[in-house]
């Protein structure tokens, strides 16, 4: 089968079935016999471009539209609780899966310029001379780094942190309206930051303190913000390369998948927040606080993949106006 064609032919029954559904609420008999006919029509065009076709965004895109008119049809309707569970379970989880190339592209490049600050920094008296004085350096070695994580109630820091990843997050999924120009800006800023202590810290011998300290709550807390940035800059290169779809279209989805990721990151964020104020100040040797670090990323992870794959397979896009448009109940 021609897809281009086969789209072309039949669009116009699409962008119908479209409007009919926008308007359910204020349809006349004869619109409703009609919106009954179209949602046969679209049922069987998408029942052969699933026979015919690997187009996933099609199949996605006539999924939607088929599960729409269904819930019109019948009057079907959906708990609020089914919403939610839709949520963890396929739209969250997709999008971060669909963005999986973006992801690992930003942190394998984030964790290459850390370490190469890192190298520069240690060893080098020059450099660090003219980031701060030996007795600044010394005092941030020897102390404030490691009381940073228990000077304050566990409580407190615990919001603390939650406020200042989320922050992080937040600019890296405001600035996808910008097209995701400044995201790779701010990602160079945290890594100048954890890079230029890294050196320190090696440089003192104290890379073990360094590492026991960050990694149990660094691990989830850094891939939440790849997650962000990755999903920012997916859409501004929607701007520069939409595909073969309209560029309109691929903002829009785009754009409800950054909404998606900010949603689901406040959770996985809250997650490093409690792990940072709970787990990495505790008296637990640093083998079983990097064992809850490690626990915790390995989870989120497999979340992704199983749910993220599964999804992908169905012909879910993770795009949040995909789920069934029906009625919530209590």
């Amino acid at each position: 089968m021609d897809v281009d064609a086969f789209v072309v032919a039949h669009r116009p029954t699409w962008e119908r079935l479209e409007q009919l559904l926008k308007r359910r609420r204020k349809l006349t008999g004869d619109e409703v016999d009609e919106l009954v006919d179209l949602y046969q029509r679209v049922s069987t065009h998408l029942s052969m471009v699933r026979s015919a076709s690997t187009d996933s965004v099609l199949v996605g895109r006539l999924s939607s539209l088929v599960a729409r008119a269904r819930s019109v049809v019948t009057g079907a309707h959906s708990p609020l609780w089914s919403e939610f569970a839709r949520f963890w379970t396929v739209s969250f989880p997709v999008v971060a899966y669909r963005a999986w190339r973006w992801w690992l592209s930003t942190a394998v490049a984030f964790l290459f310029v850390t370490v190469l600050i890192a190298v520069w920094v240690s060893g080098n008296q020059e450099v660090q001379g003219a980031i701060s004085t030996p007795s600044e350096i010394q005092q941030m070695v020897n102390h404030d780094f490691a009381e940073y994580y228990s000077e304050n109630p566990a409580g407190s820091f615990g919001l603390q942190v939650w406020v200042n990843n989320s922050w992080v997050a937040a600019q890296c999924i405001a600035f996808a309206i910008l097209g995701g120009i400044p995201i790779p800006y701010i990602l160079f800023q945290n890594a100048l930051n954890v890079g230029v202590i890294a050196g320190f810290m090696f440089d003192a011998d104290r890379g073990d303190v360094f590492l026991g300290l960050l990694t149990p709550h660094g691990l989830i807390e850094l891939t939440a913000v790849f997650l962000a940035a990755a999903v920012g800059m997916r859409v501004g290169w929607s701007i520069v390369s939409p595909g073969h779809r309209p560029r309109a279209q691929v903002l829009a989805e785009q754009g409800r998948a950054v909404v998606a990721v900010a949603v689901g990151l406040v959770a996985v964020l809250l997650v490093a927040g409690l792990i940072e104020s709970l787990v990495t100040p505790s008296p637990l040797p640093t083998v079983a606080r990097t064992a809850v670090g490690v626990t915790a990323e390995v989870l989120f992870l497999a979340y992704v993949i199983y749910f993220g794959r599964r999804g992908v397979a169905a012909g879910e896009t993770g795009d949040i106006s995909d789920a069934p448009d029906v009625v919530p109940t209590r």
